[in-house]
C-alpha cells in the first residue's frame, strides 16, 4: 500500500541518531457484535518494513524515547485516519520510569487530536522480564485512573502466567498465538487454553485470542466463549491505513 512520506512517520531521537517508523494497525474482531472493537497499533519501518527493522535498533539508551515516540505516534495516526473504535498500544513497562511523568506525553497527544482517553488500551508487552511487579502495579494503577484499559499481552506464554494474573487487575488477556495455534487438534495446547479462558471468565477480564488463521481454530474458540478474536484469517496489519468492518472476513 503506498502512503506519503510527509507526516506518516516518526522519528525516534536519541544519542546521536534517529530511528524512522511508522505504524500498521490490525483488527480485533467483536464476534458478538461481527464487527471490530479494536485496532491494535504495531510498529513498522517508514516503508512498512517488519517490526524488527525498528526493534533492533531499540537499546537500553533509547528505550524510554521509544515507548513515548510509539504512544504519540499510534495516537496521532489513529486520529488522523478517523479511528472511532478502541485504540491498543503496546508499552515497554522497564521503559517507564515514573508513572504520572510517563504518561504526560500520552495525555498531550490525546488532547492535541482530541482522541478520548477512554478508548486507549495499553498492552503490556514482554520483550523484556518484568523484574519490579510492584512498580508494574502503579503503573496499572495510575493509567486506570485516567481511564485507560490495560491488556496483559501474549498470555500463556513467556513470563505471563496464573502468577501474574493473580497479581495485576487488567482488564483484557491476550491469549498467545502458540496456546491458539491448532487448538482445534492439539488436546494439550486445547486444555491448557480453555483452562485459561475459564479463570478469565471467572474473573471478569475479556480475552482476546491471538493469531487465529483458520476457521477450526476459530471454532473451538468460539464454542469456549471467547468473544475477542485477532488474527490472519480476519486481515493482515495494514500500514497507515484502517481496514474497515466491510473487509472483514467474518466467517461462522
Amino acid at each position: 500500500m503506498s502512503h506519503s512520506k510527509s507526516g506518516c512517520h516518526s522519528c525516534l531521537e536519541g544519542k546521536g541518531f534517529a530511528i524512522p517508523f511508522t505504524m500498521a494497525f490490525q483488527p480485533i474482531v467483536d464476534l458478538h457484535e461481527r464487527r471490530i472493537s479494536t485496532y491494535e497499533a504495531l510498529v513498522r519501518g517508514p516503508e512498512g518494513q517488519p517490526a524488527m527493522s525498528v526493534l533492533s535498533q531499540v537499546t537500553a539508551d533509547n528505550r524510554y524515547a521509544f515507548d513515548q515516540a510509539c504512544r504519540v505516534k499510534a495516537i496521532e495516526l489513529a486520529a488522523s485516519l478517523g479511528l472511532d473504535r478502541r485504540l491498543s498500544i503496546n508499552f515497554l513497562p522497564n521503559a517507564v520510569y515514573d508513572p504520572k511523568a510517563c504518561i504526560r506525553a500520552t495525555l498531550a497527544a490525546a488532547e492535541r487530536v482530541n482522541f478520548p482517553l477512554d478508548l486507549i488500551t495499553f498492552e503490556i508487552t514482554e520483550d523484556e522480564r518484568i523484574t519490579d511487579t510492584p512498580h508494574l502495579l502503579s503503573i496499572i494503577k495510575e493509567y486506570r485512573r485516567h481511564g485507560f484499559r490495560v491488556a496483559l499481552d501474549d498470555f500463556g506464554a513467556g513470563y505471563a502466567g496464573l502468577n501474574v494474573l493473580a497479581e495485576m487487575i487488567v482488564d483484557v488477556v491476550k491469549l498467545d498465538i502458540a496456546l491458539v495455534r491448532d487448538i482445534d487438534h492439539d488436546q494439550r495446547r486445547r486444555t491448557i487454553a480453555l483452562g485459561m479462558i475459564k479463570v478469565c471468565q471467572e474473573l471478569g477480564v475479556d480475552v482476546v485470542a491471538e493469531g487465529v488463521e483458520r476457521t477450526q481454530e476459530l471454532k473451538v474458540l468460539r464454542d469456549a466463549g471467547v468473544r475477542y478474536v485477532q488474527g490472519f484469517l480476519f486481515s493482515r496489519p495494514v500500514v497507515n491505513s484502517l481496514v474497515k468492518d466491510s473487509d472483514i472476513n467474518l466467517i461462522l
